[in-house]
């Protein structure tokens, strides 16, 4: 038999008080002043100079690192490999921006360059994708429909193609622009945790959603029909329904094969973007900056994870932006991370982000040279490409079993994103996919889970007392904790379980308790009133009594007087008559309630044990309020505590905190919740430090903490 390790610790019972003292409390931290903070920030060294540019300019760290013998083969192979599908990705993808494929094979040029200097992640393949594809397109489609160029001709109307690409071109570029401007400044003002926000089936199930839309999109282009354009919301629908109506329906003159066209050698010269496009495009602008990086750091953390690297939220931000704003001017249309060039890219031994610089000398070849000799290639082909480069995203759909069986909140958001990116469109369903992914992180926080907790005999370990049968109550302490942090949405819904699971209706008792007392009240008001009453009364008998009579002289002697009965004389006053016996039976009162005093009449009686059990409904004396997962306070949760120690103390019952951490005992002290009816003795280190010091307080040395 293997013996089990255990540990004993012996210590006194600390409250935050006797803490402070032990552990020497204190700001034993300098933290320099503003202006030394300022200073600092503009004194200048060439040390600080050189982390600052590399820390803006990464690879300006690692290019001047590189070791060529271990790396370089397998950068050079993932490069290869991941320009041969630039290319087919690229045309593929330019139509779904309404674009020619050209411009797919520029936007996997420039954006590739300026990333690998300012990305801190080695294995994502930025570029274009199909969902940021799909999403510019819809700005593009949206603001230069074929109807505002449709010419007339000899042979009838007919939309003027090169104006219209023309047009489309100058908006992808302004969006492009637009985006990385919104990237760019977003990083530098270190808004790259906005990526937290999203949860991981949020991005998946948007993903999936967006890669129907595309499949759905090519259609057309399988089938060899040209139904009418629809955008919006249901826009999905509308297309399915178009292709099927016009492929059965015979509604096709001639059955001709759809190829790319021209496709021109070499590059065209920079131009600066036409900025009268941006108040039209400013929220599909934000809508793709935030849904373009998210895409890119999701990717780029999940490879950082597998290899044993850090990438930096801010430097990834500022570095797809500056992709996006860089390569506007060159013909360019927004770029991600696409996942499946990604895969292919680590797969295939890629080491540094050289692969980045591989894959773009083989594409400036490709741009000049061999560009033109897909000019033949059908549309159909393109969208096959399109289709089979979706399959990852739509192998995300057995997301929806795996959810079922791991998180049913978690597969609430992913139903609810992927129908609203479907039949809202990407703008607005992303959108109300991030406003229910919010209200869900809303309610889970409103909606934390509490316990009362026991001891397990032996330890000092205190666990739920419905989950682990071992657990057992302390006779008499209450043990509350909730599983969330209490603030002011939480804070009412915090005190009704309190009540709930300890047993106290806190009205019913107070109103009963005040109802006793009030009616104690009129009892001793009514005593107090007889027994004032009675005093005049004995008081006036008094004076009769003791009071002097005067009669004329009787002549009757003293001696006359029956024996047992005097006279009394006095000059100038007549004689009292003793021999008149009063009856006293009649003016006998209680000598207690008579001479008593007020105040001691005023002085309600102590409520002992049994009448405290009696109103309380329960032999409860103490609760213990387990604050170890509350990790700030905020003025609301202070009012709430404070009417706990308030409510329950009015009913003779002692309340306590344990485990509070540091910076909320910090904050309780600013807000000012100790005072002389909440000391801090009344806050504990850990919940064993309270029950020890609540045991002895009650001499309950009959329970047995360690059996």
């Amino acid at each position: 038999h293997k013996k089990r390790d255990e540990y004993i610790v012996q210590r006194e019972v600390l409250d935050q008080v006797r803490l402070d003292e032990v552990a020497e409390k204190g700001n034993w931290t300098t933290k320099p002043s503003l202006s030394e903070r300022v200073k600092e920030s503009l004194r200048c060294s060439v040390s600080k100079l050189k982390r600052t540019v590399v820390s803006w300019v990464p690879v300006l760290g690692w290019l001047p690192q590189y070791q060529f013998k271990e790396n370089f083969a397998g950068d050079f192979i993932s490069g290869c490999s991941v320009a041969s599908m630039h290319l087919p990705q690229g045309m593929a993808y330019a139509p779904l921006a309404a674009l020619p494929p050209v411009f797919g094979l520029y936007t996997s040029f420039f954006p590739v360059l300026i990333f690998v200097i300012f990305t801190t992640s080695k294995h994502i393949s930025i570029g274009t994708f199909s969902v940021v594809s799909m999403m510019a397109g819809t700005v593009t489609q949206r603001l230069a429909p074929d109807q505002n160029f449709i010419v007339n001709g000899t042979n009838g109307s007919k939309v003027d193609t090169e104006a219209r690409d023309a047009a489309r071109v100058q908006i992808a570029c302004a969006l492009a622009l637009l985006t990385g401007i919104f990237q760019i400044l977003l990083g530098l003002v270190r808004f790259g945790f906005v990526v937290n926000y999203l949860s991981q089936p949020l991005i998946r199930a948007y993903t999936t959603a967006s890669a129907c839309q595309v499949a759905c999109t090519q259609l057309k282009f399988l089938f060899g029909v040209s139904p009418a354009l629809y955008s919006g919301p249901l826009s999905f629908v509308y297309v399915i329904l178009g292709t099927i109506i016009t492929h059965y329906g015979g509604l096709i003159g001639k059955f001709g094969i759809s190829v790319v066209g021209k496709i021109p050698s070499g590059f065209r010269a920079p131009f600066v973007p036409n900025a009268s496009y941006f108040p039209s495009i400013v929220g599909d602008a934000f809508s793709l900056a935030i849904v373009s990086y998210t895409i890119n750091i999701a990717l780029s953390k999940t490879f950082a994870f597998k290899y044993g690297y850090r990438v930096d939220n801010n430097q990834e931000l500022v570095a797809v932006g500056l992709s996006n704003t860089i390569g506007s001017f060159f013909y360019c249309y927004n770029v991600s991370s696409s996942m499946s060039r990604s895969l292919v890219q680590e797969t295939t031994g890629c080491k540094t982000q050289v692969t980045g610089i591989i894959s773009s000398v083989f594409m400036l070849i490709i741009i000049v040279k061999v560009g033109s000799l897909f000019e033949e290639l059908p549309k159909a082909i393109l969208s096959s490409i399109v289709f089979v480069n979706l399959t990852l995203m739509f192998m995300q759909l057995a997301d929806v079993y795996t959810l079922w069986k791991t998180s049913k909140t978690d597969l609430l958001v992913w139903l609810v994103t992927f129908i609203c990116t479907i039949l809202l469109n990407l703008d607005i369903g992303l959108a109300a996919a991030v406003g229910f992914s919010l209200l869900t992180f809303i309610f889970r926080s409103q909606l934390p889970r509490y316990y009362i907790l026991g001891l397990v005999p032996g330890t000092d370990l205190y666990l739920d007392i419905e989950t682990y049968r071992e657990a057992k109550e302390i006779p008499g302490i209450k043990i509350f904790r909730s599983s969330a942090t209490m603030y002011h949405i939480s804070s009412e819904m915090y005190l009704d379980a309190l009540e709930k699971k300890t047993g106290f209706d806190l009205e019913t008792l107070l109103m009963a308790k005040r109802k006793r007392e009030a009616a104690q009240k009129r009892k001793e008001e009514k005593e107090l009133k007889k027994a004032t009453q009675g005093n005049q009364e004995q008081n006036k008998l008094r004076r009769l009594l003791n009071g002097r009579f005067f009669f004329k002289k009787s002549r009757m002697s003293e001696e006359e007087f029956p024996e047992g009965q005097t006279s009394t004389k006095g000059p100038d006053m007549g004689e009292v008559n003793w021999g008149y016996q009063r009856d006293t039976s009649m003016f006998k009162l209680d000598s207690v309630t008579s001479f008593q005093s007020v105040d001691s009449i005023k002085k309600f009686p102590q409520i002992d044990e049994e009448e405290k059990g009696r109103f309380s409904g329960s032999d409860t004396h103490s609760i213990i309020l387990d604050m170890t997962t509350t990790s700030f306070v905020d003025v609301a949760t202070v009012n709430t505590l404070k009417k706990i120690f308030r409510d329950f103390e009015e009913l003779h019952l002692d309340v306590y905190l344990a485990g509070c951490q540091a910076c909320v005992v910090k904050q309780l002290e600013t807000i000012g919740f100790f005072s002389d009816t909440i000391p801090k003795s009344r806050l504990f280190v850990t919940i064993h430090d309270a029950v020890l010091f609540i045991l002895k307080k009650h001499r309950q040395t009959e329970f047995n903490l360690v059996s």
